[in-house]
């Protein structure tokens, strides 16, 4: 019995360092979250490229462009908004960093660095 007693500790204190941490969120959640991430990342990308393409022809050109481009990354963006600070609550990041991520998806381009290198760190962070 005494055994079974000295054992149970040492388990707790191996799997305390190891990925991801206690009181964190189970792995599986951590990789679904980072997939709806990138997910939306790319998606809020696209669409704001095709706002910008939009803006330039009507603003530069002169040309009659549809007006629901600007709605339809308008929403994806909001959803964009929500799965980041989803992840970003799952894996902890500091409020730079989030409020960084927030931003990508108003600069062109800016979303598919930021999500690459937000990928690559939560995958090695959680060993994913």
């Amino acid at each position: 019995m005494t055994d079974n007693n000295t054992t149970a500790p040492s388990l707790d204190k191996d799997t305390a360092g190891s990925a991801p941490t206690a009181g964190s969120a189970p792995t599986a959640k951590i990789a679904s979250a980072l997939q709806r991430y990138r997910v939306l990342a790319w998606v809020t990308g696209l669409w704001l490229l095709l706002l910008t393409i939009e803006m330039i022809a009507k603003y530069g050109f002169g040309a009659d462009t549809p007006s629901w481009i600007a709605v339809v990354h308008g929403w994806v963006y909001f959803a964009y908004l929500l799965v980041t600070a989803d992840l970003a609550v799952k894996v902890r990041w500091p409020i730079g960093r989030t409020v960084g991520t927030l931003i990508a998806g108003t600069i062109p381009l800016l979303s598919f660095f930021v999500e690459h290198r937000n990928a690559k760190d939560v995958k090695q962070q959680y060993s994913l």
